[in-house]
């Protein structure tokens, strides 16, 4: 019991610091990235803390992952290095009783991953979606001054004038839009995000649309009494944002390939978690003289291997490359079998020793 705590303590201890270092990184990194679209205009200021705080599950679902795995190569690396594991072997707790141990936590990891993977982190997603849909419709007429010419969309492209804005500043009143060699006029306008592509538009009504080419003295006139002119698409965070939103029970209910694949990727975070473990554990078995890092990098190379395979399978079989009943488990299934090699590995090479020197024995009494 003294060993079973003292086992926990390190493991967990190591985890959760490695976690907090690397949700660190990751956050800082990203709260750059997200820092330059708003000055740049992409995304509006006060979005910035709600898109890192909406993106954190994501970010932990990842992450947790590979801090558990790192805190079994350091914590046992350092244990074999100080050779408090040989003194472990020698009294009778072998590899067997370590690996139990260390099995003990991976329910809880995995109960942990699950949540966020399969709730928490679609449901930040979906709210990070809707914000993202109210941020638009509000942000593009915020920077609109009555009487004046704007320019919208963010190309440049487009230039409208309104000689009134409604008090909420949603809807222009008498309107002039041009683009190109299109021009628009309308009583009003008002713009709206379409929920399932999530562009943005300037619905107008009551208005003429005159077409004409530069040198041409006719011009095409369009009467109508409602009209739809595309201001801007999705932006790539808010796009990011829609396609992870989708709940676990709508995508299990779903029929489209993507979703699906979607599905198999958010269960493969769920089943990392102990496949990652029995690739750890034998890794983590040093020799004095290598040291606690002696076998950091591969291992860390082997992670990096397995997740990179992971997003490449999800891409594959949305675009229709695997089948769908292969799913992601044949993924898995390679990294058991690797996993379970490297377990057995130290057994089959003394057992193919004891043969070899087996036969040169019974070779040597023959020739004697």
């Amino acid at each position: 019991m003294i060993l079973t705590r003292y086992f926990l303590k390190e493991l967990l201890t190591s985890t959760f610091v490695i976690t907090g270092i690397l949700m660190l990184i990751v956050v800082s990194a990203r709260l750059v990235v997200h820092l330059n679209k708003a000055v740049a205009g992409i995304i509006p200021p006060e979005a910035v803390y709600y898109t890192i705080l909406y993106n954190s599950p994501g970010f932990l679902q990842l992450i947790l992952p590979l801090g558990f795995y790192i805190s079994i190569l350091l914590v046992y690396g350092r244990m074999y290095s100080e050779n408090e594991m040989t003194v472990l072997h020698a009294t009778g707790f072998g590899p067997k009783q370590v690996f139990r141990i260390t099995m003990a936590p991976v329910g809880v990891m995995m109960l942990l991953i699950g949540f966020l993977s399969l709730w928490l982190a679609p449901t930040a997603a979906d709210k990070l979606d809707k914000y993202y849909q109210v941020q638009q419709q509000e942000s593009e007429f915020s920077f609109i001054t009555p009487g004046r010419f704007n320019a919208i969309g963010g190309s440049g492209q487009k230039v409208s004038y309104a000689q009134t804005l409604s008090a909420d500043r949603k809807e222009m009143q008498n309107v002039f839009m041009a683009d190109g060699d299109t021009i628009i006029l309308a009583q009003s306008g008002r713009q709206y995000v379409d929920p399932q592509t999530g562009s943005r538009y300037l619905e107008l009504s009551n208005g003429r649309r005159l077409t004409g080419e530069p040198g041409k003295q006719t011009l095409e006139t369009l009467e109508f009494s409602g009209y739809s002119v595309k201001i801007a698409e999705e932006s790539s965070v808010a796009k990011k944002a829609r396609n992870e939103a989708a709940s676990t029970y709508q995508l299990i209910n779903s029929k489209k390939r993507q979703d699906k694949a979607r599905l198999h990727y958010r269960i493969g975070l769920f089943l990392l978690v102990p496949i990652i473990v029995l690739i750890a554990f034998p890794l983590s078995h040093v020799k004095p003289r290598q040291g606690r890092y002696g076998k950091m990098l591969p291992a860390i190379v082997v992670y990096m291997v397995y997740y990179t395979m992971l997003i490449t399978a999800r891409k594959w079989m949305e675009q229709g490359q695997t089948p769908l009943w292969m799913g992601l488990w044949w993924l898995h299934a390679i990294f058991i079998m690797l996993g379970c090699l490297l377990m057995y590995w130290p057994t089959l090479r003394l057992k193919v020793g004891r043969n070899r020197a087996s036969k040169q024995a019974k070779a040597g009494a023959k020739h004697a």
